[in-house]
């Protein structure tokens, strides 16, 4: 880099030159440093470095995609396990109930057929103590 300033012996290229050539300078440098900071190193003196530069850049961003997708990925898995689990603890609870409702049911057709048997065993025994009044009267008369 070529220096800012530059001491010159006679007054007269002092004048003019000299300080449109350090004006020149200062703009110079102040672009390239700008250029770097706001851009990056980029242009002619980088050179093959710079394609380098540029693949490695590439591939931190291809990176950084695959890692986003993953990451959504991940939340969206997180978000459907949620999911399954809240459909799995409500199966449970149905479940259950099921079961409890099934047993309920079951007792309450035992009693129906207990009932529907001691029914029939009454009118079984009212007919047979028909019948054996029946005979008993008969035999009697």
């Amino acid at each position: 880099m070529p220096p800012k300033f530059k001491r010159h012996l006679n007054d007269d290229d002092v004048t003019g030159s000299v300080k449109s050539e350090r004006r020149n300078l200062l703009e110079d440098d102040s672009d390239e440093e700008e250029d770097f900071f706001l851009r990056g190193p980029s242009g002619p003196r980088f050179g093959p470095r710079n394609d380098k530069i540029k693949h490695v850049q590439n591939q931190v961003d291809e990176v950084i995609d695959v890692m986003q997708e993953n990451i959504t990925k991940v939340i969206e898995r997180g978000e459907r396990l949620d999911e399954l689990q809240d459909k799995s603890e409500s199966l449970s609870d149905n479940a259950t109930a099921f079961s409890n409702r099934s047993k309920q049911l079951r007792r309450q057709m035992w009693w129906r057929g207990c009932k529907v048997k001691a029914i029939m065993a009454l009118v079984a025994v009212f007919l047979l103590l028909v019948i054996i009044i029946l005979i008993v009267v008969k035999y009697r008369t």
